[in-house]
């Protein structure tokens, strides 16, 4: 008999458990269908000694401090602030598009004339989403607002997506707006870092807890059924869960080609999105995260698409339906004491700080039902 059986060990799993393990001094059970911990976040050190994040790049930031707070508590952090560059017009320019790349791909007039028009319709320091600035009638605005979707978006989304930007939920598309300001910074959180011994090692202290044993390699399915519990916390995929009794969920996914260079530096940035040209969609320098001295460097080339690990979720009207199908026998397993949570369990993009702020919620209402019965 086990207290809790956490399905998963990817953030929303870890979290869960390691509350549980040392505020409620509960037995916990985690089993992950990978050999590894922390889900798409899991990183290792490569030959060279650079940290490689195996499921592409990871920068955690977050505006909510209790987070910050709570994830401090296991590990130091690299100080670092995201800027990422795009490869449009032979040029190495600011992504997301601001008034450094306005300058940077306009003629200096026609950018002064664009910033002044940009300022006066949605102020300074503001963000616009691709979709809302081309439905603008202003034929200046209207220019820059093609050139923008052309040259940054269209064709990106198309290799990210298999989609154009319309064909997606307008949430994705206004992840990376046209930013009205010179700042160029990917994100504008308060708080922003790499763990100094990287996220394994930062979920290894999580879950060291003499009430936590971690079962690796083993699917859920091989012993269902065969082990007690009082409660069970499912993060993995809902679909397969149920069998994929209303079909399959579609996700996009990422094949990562890694490279070691025999050179000290590959690119200008950590990160270089390639909208336009190459079928690949970016490419990371991890040393870059860390500021490594290693003489050579590790890059990973991102092609996204049917093959390697899962993403996103493809939130299409046609998913959502399936989704809400499974939902609702989720929602019935409740009266077993088993409960979903997480991004492949909710079908939902979640951010690493939005993962641990609704785990930490999470947890926090079962302390609720906890106390109650003391």
């Amino acid at each position: 008999m086990h207290d809790y059986i956490i399905i998963g060990a990817g953030i929303t799993g870890i979290v869960i458990a390691e509350r549980i393990a040392n505020v409620l001094k509960k037995k916990v059970l985690i089993i992950e269908k990978r050999k590894e911990i922390g889900g798409n976040c899991y990183d290792y050190k490569d030959k060279n000694g650079i940290t490689v994040h195996k499921y592409g790049p990871h920068i955690f930031h977050t505006e909510n401090k209790k987070v910050w707070k709570y994830l401090s508590q296991f590990t130091e952090w690299i100080p670092y602030q995201h800027k990422v560059l795009g490869f449009i017009e032979g040029k190495y320019v600011n992504i997301p598009f601001n008034l450094r790349t306005l300058h940077e791909l306009m003629p200096e007039k026609l950018a002064e004339r664009l910033e002044k028009k940009l300022i006066n319709n949605f102020g300074f320091n503001s963000k616009v989403p691709i979709l809302e600035l081309k439905k603008i009638k202003d034929k200046d605005l209207k220019y820059l607002a093609d050139f923008i979707y052309e040259k940054i978006f269209l064709h990106y989304t198309e290799k990210q997506w298999g989609l154009k930007p319309e064909e997606i939920e307008y949430s994705v598309t206004a992840r990376v707006p046209v930013v009205i300001s010179y700042d160029n910074r990917y994100f504008n959180d308060r708080y922003q870092g790499i763990p100094k011994s990287g996220y394994t090692k930062l979920f290894a202290k999580m879950l060291q807890n003499r009430n936590i044993e971690l079962l690796l390699g083993k699917d859920f399915k091989e012993i269902k059924g065969k082990i007690n519990y009082r409660k069970i916390f499912y993060t993995g995929a809902i679909d397969a869960f149920f069998d994929y009794q209303f079909g399959k969920l579609v996700y996009r996914c990422v094949d990562v080609d890694f490279q070691c260079k025999p050179i000290k530096n590959y690119q200008p940035a950590a990160v270089v999105n390639y909208p336009n040209d190459y079928d690949y969609t970016r490419i990371t320098e991890f040393k870059k995260f860390a500021m490594s001295n290693s003489k050579y460097t590790t890059i990973g080339i991102e092609y996204p698409g049917n093959k390697g690990f899962i993403a996103w979720p493809i939130l299409n009207k046609k998913n959502k339906r399936i989704f809400q199908k499974y939902w609702k026998e989720a929602v019935r397993l409740k009266s077993k004491n088993i409960y979903f949570a997480g991004r492949l369990a909710e079908y939902k993009y979640y951010d690493m700080d939005d993962a641990v702020e609704n785990s930490l919620k999470i947890f926090d209402h079962e302390k609720t039902i906890h106390g109650s019965r003391i």
